[in-house]
């Protein structure tokens, strides 16, 4: 073992037991790791030391020295290890890059599951549990056709909305990531723990708590930070005034994300919510292409598979000569030339999806006889 691989496994086993001592949080967290520079040095301080540090109080910072949370950190990871969980260190390889762009991001997620990197492309749906056949019919449109447009469905696991378009999503041959308030053993609602499993297998379920943590209430506004952070935008369906899913939209909001919004009967408390942010302005949804078109260019380009890499999502509405021209074009200008190489019979064709691929702002034509991606 190398001493890189060392910080780390001391990292995630110190990180692990951070999060299990009672009254430390994650925005606690945060501001103890920004003052001391990492959760092994978090615990390795004085009480005198971390009562100086804002928001630790005697009681917390005597619970920090005791041992008991190291030896417990290391129970969970062989635990982990026989029930097929991946806890996952931020900064560290299979850690959501995303997540990272969000100020109290977990140290640790524990996943079920796999990740992969077509999952940046990902859209919350989120929505109310008492839901009417409209919401439900507008989830399960939604969900499935944004699977099919490429784009991973993230939401709550929830009664209501969030299932009805993570299953849509599922049953369209897509990728789903499940936040969970608790541990990602502990699933809830328990009748939605069949469908738990299908999540595993077409994607993952995560969560910052340990795989043992009990259901409690507070930790429901907590992991909606996360559906929204692993997002590119949040579409709400159907939510009263008093819906926990305009707490997600909010976090969206904070966290620079897209906030879209299906328009429901005005007549309809079930849609309170959802009018109300459209009133505010956020964007009205009708369909798949809606969100496509009105979410921008991405931070960092999304390298989905061995051959394709998306600079902006609509990009993925494209047909498969659209995108196999488009992926021959980068962010530095090429020749045309140099696009129709080796396919000099298909030239008319290709000529044709340069001009299409124009005609949708997804590439610019440059002096001699050049194009480069927007």
């Amino acid at each position: 073992m190398n001493s890189e691989t060392s910080v780390a496994d001391s990292e995630l086993q110190a990180a692990i037991a951070l999060g299990l001592v009672p009254g430390v949080g994650p925005r606690l967290q945060t501001e103890l790791t920004a003052v001391f520079g990492s959760c092994a040095a978090v615990l390795r301080q004085s009480v005198q030391d971390l009562r100086e540090a804002s928001g630790v109080s005697a009681k917390i910072a005597t619970a920090l020295q005791s041992p008991t949370w190291l030896a417990e950190a290391d129970r969970v990871l062989e635990e982990c290890q026989s029930l097929g969980i991946r806890p996952l260190l931020s900064g560290t390889p299979g850690y959501p890059r995303r997540l990272l762009e969000i100020c109290d991001y977990p140290r640790i997620l524990f996943q079920r599951g796999v990740m992969l990197p077509q999952d940046e492309l990902a859209i919350a749906i989120v929505g109310s549990r008492r839901c009417t056949a409209y919401g439900l019919r507008q989830a399960e449109r939604l969900g499935a056709s944004l699977a099919r447009a490429g784009l991973t469905v993230v939401s709550g696991l929830a009664r209501g909305i969030d299932q009805a378009a993570q299953r849509a999503a599922v049953r369209a041959g897509g990728r789903t990531l499940a936040i969970l308030p608790a541990g990602v053993q502990n699933i809830y609602p328990p009748e939605h723990s069949d469908f738990a499993a299908e999540v595993v297998q077409q994607g993952a379920l995560l969560s910052e708590m340990s795989h043992h943590q009990q259901l409690l209430p507070g930790l429901f506004p907590q992991r909606n930070r996360i559906i929204s952070g692993l997002s590119l935008g949040v579409v709400v369906i159907e939510a009263s005034r008093r819906s926990g899913a305009l707490y997600t939209a909010r976090h969206a909001l904070e966290q620079g994300r897209d906030v879209f919004a299906v328009p429901g009967p005005v007549d309809s408390l079930a849609s309170a919510g959802c009018l109300e942010l459209l009133r505010d302005g956020v964007q009205l949804v009708r369909h798949a292409d809606d969100v496509l078109e009105a979410l921008g260019p991405l931070p960092q380009p999304a390298q989905v598979s061995r051959t394709e890499t998306v600079v902006q999502p609509r990009e993925l509405s494209l047909n498969t000569i659209e995108k196999e021209v488009l992926n021959q074009i980068g962010l530095q200008p090429c020749s045309v030339d140099a696009v129709l190489r080796g396919r000099e019979q298909q030239s008319p064709q290709i000529l044709a999806t340069l001009t299409v691929l124009e005609v949708r702002r997804l590439i610019r034509r440059l002096p001699g006889n050049q194009v480069v991606r927007y």
